[in-house]
């Protein structure tokens, strides 16, 4: 796993909607925004609640390599984190993760819980660092 610099952490805290991508077994990609996205304390993991993903889930449970992207024009550099993910719809994380969708709206269904482990994070602003890992 890799753990997040201090930098990305600070960006992935002030960006309120992500891209996230995932593709089938057959490679057909899909990209949804994502709004629920938790930095777990460990610093490897991310939560992602999903409330109404249909593309993604069929694609995280054929392919479970998935991949988002920070940015925020008030920092001065983005990233590409890429990870594994694994699906959780009961367990005492899944029931936190309920409580955190529904602590922003009592009505999100919180169907799965998407724990993102981080395998690379990669530079993407525009410059001689991008495409490098961090």
């Amino acid at each position: 796993m890799v753990k997040l610099n201090d930098d990305v952490r600070n960006l992935v805290a002030n960006i309120k909607i992500f891209p996230f991508a995932t593709a089938s077994k057959a490679g057909e990609p899909n990209v949804a925004p994502i709004g629920l996205l938790v930095l777990q304390q460990d610093g490897e993991t991310v939560w992602i609640v999903d409330n109404f993903m249909n593309k993604t889930l069929a694609n995280l449970k054929e392919n479970p390599n998935a991949s988002f992207y920070v940015w925020n024009p008030e920092f001065p550099d983005s990233y590409q984190i890429k990870g594994t993910v694994t699906v959780e719809n009961s367990g005492q994380d899944y029931e936190k993760a309920v409580q955190l969708a529904h602590a922003r709206k009592e009505t999100l269904p919180a169907k799965n819980l998407l724990k993102f482990r981080i395998t690379e994070v990669f530079y993407t602003t525009p410059g001689p660092k991008a495409g490098t890992r961090v």
